[in-house]
């Protein structure tokens, strides 16, 4: 499952979702957060004055200071990086004003079959953008494919200023070296996940109670009655990440996690064990809720087969009564302001996340964070100069770098920095205009900082009433991050090696796990989705299941000891 998320970002988020931002930082770390004294420097990595010829080459390079060119792949199913950098804001400053310039790999589609063609051909980009704990991310480190970031992260400190380090010990591969530049890593909640609701088919059909499961059934019952095919009563996004069922799934137990139906856990916490998802009473009884919205024609009936791009464009046209997923944020925000130009009475609003009846609101987390952030940037030994690369990624996720990503650059919506080294910003300042360069700018936001952003992000929403809010960062502030839980302890080293044996039970279980979430989800009946499941169960077992289930049980007891948690 993907989690692009990123804080306030549109992000995906990871998903989304990932999962975009704001609030004050959690101050875990002794430096960095907002005890910056004094406004970020263009770069942090400028030459110290002074050195000897003899020590040059550990000087860092300056960014910018002269031409970088280099490939760069996202390694991910539903996501490729833009042809050409004009596309997207960042990257067209980046090559203004940066001599940056970045030749792009795309797969349309056929990422898995490239992947193995490039790593049989020996001709791997220089960088690739990917989840943290893919296979090939397995192979290329086997293959001593990929370049150690160790002797970087004093010369280009940002990473290091910004992150937790006992988190970054749970990036370190099993030669204790660092190769993966994470995404949105922070020391506070962040996510998007939740359930965004039409504003203009809301009051149409007498604004009623939206809080528990049965309210939302009846809701979209409503809605179907009234607007026919016209409308999609509910819409779960990428199905085929598990996305808005991911999300039903944790209306109906207390503290459950999103995560449980992600490929690295795939099991359900137990005190201090993982067990079997298919025979957790939850999860039959979301599947159960699921099936019946389908065969009812209450959910997107393309839920398997669309991709974002289809999700889109009916958020834009208001052509959705209720919207869940991972990362919902990025599009509703987008759409939401797309709609008020022509309706001002029109747009989107979040709920607080839906509840089976009887259970406390208070104890339902509909998406995690993980402190790790999302997806890693990794660079391979095909790189020339794998430094400046580096030097790259630190000065995306660097304050400067992160506020041009978010409020364009320099000199239209802020100027300069301000003592405690947030932007500050004009009276030009469009919150429109801000929210489509953050919504353009979320593909190719790969090194997120949220302990930075958020507060700046904040700065500025804090000095608006809340109708002229960003409508993103409003809702992330009241809701997703408030109901969202800290699934650092199951997001990561859960994945055995990929070619071992481990490894082979991992994917014969997500491909297992994906084909029975398409059958029940889809189900004729309730008694369907059991013999189903039941099925699941057995056939599990003979995959060796539990043999997996108890392998991550203890590397989440490791975890839990490497970051303090009981």
């Amino acid at each position: 499952m993907q989690n692009k998320r990123k804080p306030l970002v549109v992000f995906i988020m990871a998903v989304f979702v990932l999962a975009t931002v704001l609030s004050g930082c959690s101050g875990k770390k002794g430096e960095g957060g907002n005890n910056t004294s004094s406004p970020p420097p263009t770069s942090t990595n400028t030459a110290t004055p002074g050195n000897t010829d003899q020590n040059k080459e550990d000087e860092p390079w300056v960014f910018g200071s002269e031409m970088l060119e280099f490939s760069a792949y996202a390694h991910y199913g539903w996501l490729d990086f833009p042809l050409e950098m004009d596309e997207v804001p960042f990257w067209k400053y980046l090559k203004a004003n940066k001599n940056v310039n970045i030749k792009t790999i795309q797969a349309q589609g056929n990422h898995a079959q490239l992947m193995t063609t490039m790593m049989g051909s020996n001709t791997l980009p220089d960088l690739i953008y990917m989840d943290r704990y893919h296979p090939d991310f397995d192979r290329m480190y086997n293959a001593g494919k990929l370049v150690a970031f160790d002797d970087y992260l004093d010369k280009y400190p940002n990473l290091k200023k910004w992150m937790n380090a006992q988190d970054m010990e749970l990036l370190r591969s099993p030669d204790g070296k660092l190769y993966k530049f994470p995404n949105w890593y922070s020391t506070k909640p962040t996510g998007n996940a939740g359930y965004v609701v039409n504003k203009k088919i809301y009051e149409e059909l007498g604004s009623p109670k939206l809080e528990t499961t049965d309210d939302l059934y009846n809701y979209l019952v409503k809605v179907k009655e009234k607007y026919g095919s016209e409308v999609v009563p509910f819409e779960p996004d990428r199905t085929q990440d598990a996305q808005g069922i991911g999300v039903l799934y944790t209306a109906f137990g207390e503290d459950l996690m999103y995560k449980s139906l992600s490929a690295d856990v795939l099991g359900v916490v137990d005190e201090d064990k993982l067990t079997s998802l298919f025979t957790s009473e939850p999860f039959r009884e979301s599947q159960k809720f699921v099936s019946k919205l389908y065969r009812e024609k209450l959910i997107s009936q393309e839920m398997f087969t669309q991709d974002r791009g289809m999700v889109l464009e009916k958020l834009l046209t208001g052509r959705v009564a209720v919207y869940a997923g991972s990362s919902p944020t990025a599009y509703a925000s987008q759409a939401h302001y797309e709609l008020l130009k022509d309706d001002p009475n029109s747009g989107y609003f979040m709920i607080w996340p839906i509840r089976k009846e009887g259970l406390d609101k208070n104890k339902i987390h509909p998406g995690g964070y993980d402190t790790l952030g999302w997806n890693v940037s990794v660079i391979t030994t095909s790189a020339k100069d794998p430094e400046k690369i580096f030097a790259f990624l630190d000065y995306c996720t660097s304050p400067e770098g992160m506020t041009v990503q978010f409020f364009g650059e320099e000199g239209k919506y802020w100027n300069g920095f301000d003592e405690n080294g947030y932007p500050n910003f004009t009276d030009a300042y469009d919150i429109a205009d801000v929210a489509d360069i953050q919504a353009k700018n979320d593909v190719v936001t790969i090194a997120g900082n949220v302990d930075y952003i958020d507060p700046a992000k904040m700065k500025f929403e804090n000095s608006q009433p809340v109708e002229k809010q960003n409508w993103q960062a409003r809702y992330q502030n009241e809701i997703t991050w408030p109901s969202a839980n800290d699934i650092t302890v199951f997001n990561n080293r859960m994945n055995p090696e990929a070619d071992s044996t481990l490894g082979d039970i991992r994917q014969s279980m997500l491909d297992l796990f994906m084909q029975v979430l398409a059958d029940s989800s889809t189900a004729k009946s309730d008694e369907e989705v059991d013999k189903i499941l039941d099925k699941a169960e057995a056939d599990a077992k003979k995959l060796g299941y539990d043999d997996l289930l108890e392998w991550r049980t203890q590397i989440m007891n490791e975890n839990k000891k490497i970051l303090g948690v009981r």
